[in-house]
Parts: structure tokens; C-alpha cells; sequence
């Protein structure tokens, strides 16, 4: 289960880059109800979007020749240029290595070695992100893979997580559950599932997809549409998961959205 008192390994921020950064504002704030904060020359125009106060992520302009746009998860660690390294080793690369984001952190980019892009964020002034499980927030992440295996064996060794095979309900196959280190099973926080599951997936090649919790499903999906978004996975309802669709925003950034069957609090 994902919180805000985050520990090296778990994902402790994430951020979207998209070739248009005011009609993305527009739909995430209508969609979540997040407000977003336009960021200065000092930041490089890396804005933040926010819900009651508290940080749900970054936004930034990536211009459509660069990349597809796409939303980034980020993993907290303690040592950014050591993290770095032990990516190498392991078989990965850089996408870019970390940089001081002024003095609120250090973060790098990279590739495991499948291809997947993801984050590593060192924090200093900035912790992370403010909140996490809430609607309208980050709850889960799934990394989708040709080799889940490798996959795991590769984060194991760069952020030292652990993995536990879950039954579906049915008992039809199981789910990949990753932990951070030590957690034991309440240190859950999202996923591996080999690439060829979902077609949907399979066709964007391997990747990360970041989980929001909402109060509907079925709403907020509706509610993409209307935006301009996509839907690109029919609302799925699994017991003692929830329901969740796969989405995408108008301009292509690939996000799911769930109504979690249990949640804090509830």
C-alpha cells in the first residue's frame, strides 16, 4: 500500500510530459479536480498540479517531435548517482543521468533493459509527493514487460524489491505483486505483467502505468471522453481489487483509473 512516508525503492513522485502544456492542465483539472501551478523560468516551465493543497505530480512541455507523450513514475532513492550505477550494472542505461533540481531534490531518467523508461527521485526540500491512495491520486503502479522474471530480477537489484505471485480470482494465472524491501505484504505498491496480456499495452511497448484512485470508475471514464480523452480498456470489476479501466488523455498520456475495493480508511 502506497504512503507518503516513503522509503528507497517506493514510487515517490511522478510527472507528465505532454506537447501541450495548457490543454493538459485543462483536462487533468476538470478530470481530477487538481489545481496547476504554472512553474517559473527557474524551473525551466515545469509546472505542479495539486489537490487541496497537496502535490499529485509535475507537468512539463515535451515537444511532440522529442516524445510521446506519456506520464513518468519516479522511485525514491537515497542516493541518485549510486542508483545510477547500479542501473548500469544491471543491464539498464540512462535516459538522463540525476541532476539538482534546484534545491528541492536530485532526479535521473532511465531505461531497464527491456526499454521501460522510469524516475529515480532523491528528495531534499521537496519529500515527494504530498498524497497518495486519496482520490484523484497516485495508488498503484504496473510495469508491463516481455520478460517478467528479468524485469524482477533487474529492480531487485537496483532498488531491492521483492515480489510475491498473487491467484487471480478464479484462480486463473497470478499477479505479479512488487514490495519495497522489508515491508512485508503491506508494502505493496504496484505490479509486473508480461507485456503480451493486454493488447492494448503490448502495443505501446514496455512501459509504466500509473494508477489513479477515483471514487467511480465508470463516471470518471465517462468523463474522459467527454474531455477528449480516450478509453482503450472497457471498466474491468475484480474481486477484492476493484474496478479499473485503461485511459488516455487527449494527447496520448497513458494513465488507468480505479475504484479500489478497500482503501485507507475505508
Amino acid at each position: 500500500m502506497l504512503t507518503t512516508r516513503f522509503t528507497d525503492g517506493a514510487p515517490d513522485w511522478m510527472d507528465l510530459g505532454t506537447p501541450d502544456l495548457e490543454g493538459a492542465a485543462d483536462f487533468y483539472t476538470a478530470l481530477f479536480g487538481w489545481e496547476y501551478e504554472a512553474g517559473g523560468p527557474e524551473t525551466g516551465g515545469y509546472g505542479m498540479f495539486t489537490l487541496n493543497g497537496r502535490t499529485t505530480g509535475g507537468v512539463m512541455t515535451v515537444p511532440e517531435d522529442q516524445a510521446a507523450a506519456s506520464w513518468s513514475v519516479y522511485f525514491q532513492s537515497g542516493d541518485a548517482e549510486a542508483t545510477a550505477r547500479t542501473v548500469e550494472k544491471a543491464g539498464g542505461s540512462a535516459l538522463f543521468p540525476p541532476m539538482d533540481v534546484l534545491e528541492y531534490g536530485r532526479m535521473g531518467g532511465f531505461h531497464d533493459p527491456a526499454g521501460a523508461c522510469f524516475g529515480v527521485w532523491q528528495p531534499r526540500a521537496n519529500p515527494g509527493l504530498g498524497v497518495v491512495g486519496d482520490p484523484g491520486s497516485l495508488c498503484w503502479a504496473e510495469l508491463y514487460t516481455p520478460d517478467v522474471p528479468a524485469a524482477a530480477a533487474f529492480y531487485s537489484a537496483v532498488f531491492g524489491w521483492e515480489t510475491a505471485r498473487t491467484p487471480y480470482p478464479g484462480g486463473d494465472g497470478a499477479y505479479t505483486v512488487i514490495r519495497t524491501a522489508g515491508g512485508g505484504q503491506d508494502a505493496g505498491f504496484g505490479g509486473l505483467v508480461p507485456l503480451d496480456a493486454v493488447p492494448v499495452r503490448a502495443a505501446q511497448g514496455p512501459h509504466w502505468l500509473p494508477y489513479i484512485e477515483v471514487g467511480d470508475c465508470d463516471a470518471t471514464v465517462a468523463e474522459v471522453e467527454r474531455l477528449g480523452g480516450k478509453l482503450t480498456l472497457e471498466p474491468l470489476e475484480m474481486a477484492d481489487v476493484g474496478t479499473f479501466a485503461d485511459v488516455t488523455d487527449p494527447f496520448g498520456a497513458a494513465f488507468a483509473v480505479i475504484r479500489s475495493a478497500t482503501r485507507p480508511g475505508s
